[in-house]
């Protein structure tokens, strides 16, 4: 019984206040509907009023009034979360107001939209691209921002995002035993993200990757492919001596080694069955 009870009151509701917006909608008086608008607007209604702002927006274009509308119209798409169309509300909003004193706010929620657009790190990055983008920008825009660190942190964030998709990509290359391709991927991760602190997590599993591809090698290529292995751990010793991972390193770059010398002992019996 209750719930019918509350399923009739809502129907009441949402029939009263359909038909409330009936009658603004409907309504010749544009004063009567901005004041609705920012009504609204100031209860946090924010579908209420962006329909009456997107009504009432044709007849104050040219006036004083028109900025603050569009001010508000597209705050209206931010706050429902509809960032794609946010995102070009306030693109458009720059275009016909460069010179307003909320440029800079409104330059930076631009940028915020494309952020809030950026997806799971298993998806397309491509909204997560444009924000480091954008974000860049800004800073290089107004330099003297007070939002220039909140731009920052969220460069530093999506570039994270971009490194574990990265790394998530080279790892399933290697869990395919697909592993030259994972080596160089795991390569590339270092040369892309340079001041990541996972850079020796990332050269010991591009030399893990560069061993188990000689190991799975025909004879032939395996003495080469080893030697490639041991030059990678060098490599590693070179730039990250004090590397936790330092040791099993070292025990890779001796298994290649003996592998080199089996090969060799083996090369060298042969010669001699001769």
């Amino acid at each position: 019984m209750k719930f019918f009870v509350s399923v009739f009151l809502a129907c009441v509701l949402f029939t009263s206040c359909a038909s409330k917006m009936g009658k603004i909608l409907k309504s010749k008086d544009h004063e009567y509907k901005l004041k609705m608008a920012e009504q609204f607007y100031a209860q946090k209604k924010y579908s209420q009023a962006q329909q009456v702002f997107e009504d009432i927006m044709p007849f104050y274009r040219g006036t004083q009034q028109y900025e603050d509308i569009f001010y508000k119209y597209s705050y209206c798409a931010y706050y429902q979360k509809d960032y794609l169309n946010a995102e070009n509300l306030f693109k458009t909003y720059l275009d016909n107001f460069p010179a307003s004193p909320r440029a800079e706010e409104i330059d930076y929620m631009h940028c915020y939209s494309f952020y809030k657009q950026s997806p799971k790190v298993d998806l397309d990055q491509t909204a997560t691209q444009k924000t480091i983008s954008l974000m860049q920008a800004f800073i290089n825009t107004h330099p003297e921002s007070s939002r220039n660190k909140d731009a920052t942190q969220i460069i530093d964030e999506c570039r994270r995002k971009l490194e574990l998709k990265e790394y998530k990509s080279a790892q399933l290359y290697y869990d395919l035993s697909y592993y030259k391709a994972a080596a160089v991927a795991f390569s590339t991760l270092i040369d892309d993200y340079p001041d990541s602190d996972k850079g020796d997590e990332y050269k010991l599993a591009s030399i893990k990757s560069y061993y188990r591809y000689a190991e799975m090698s025909i004879p032939e290529k395996q003495d080469e492919r080893f030697t490639k292995v041991i030059s990678e751990c060098n490599d590693f010793n070179d730039r990250f001596s004090g590397s936790k991972f330092a040791t099993e390193v070292v025990g890779y770059k001796t298994l290649s080694q003996n592998k080199i010398k089996n090969l060799q002992n083996e090369q060298t019996k042969e010669t001699s069955q001769r």
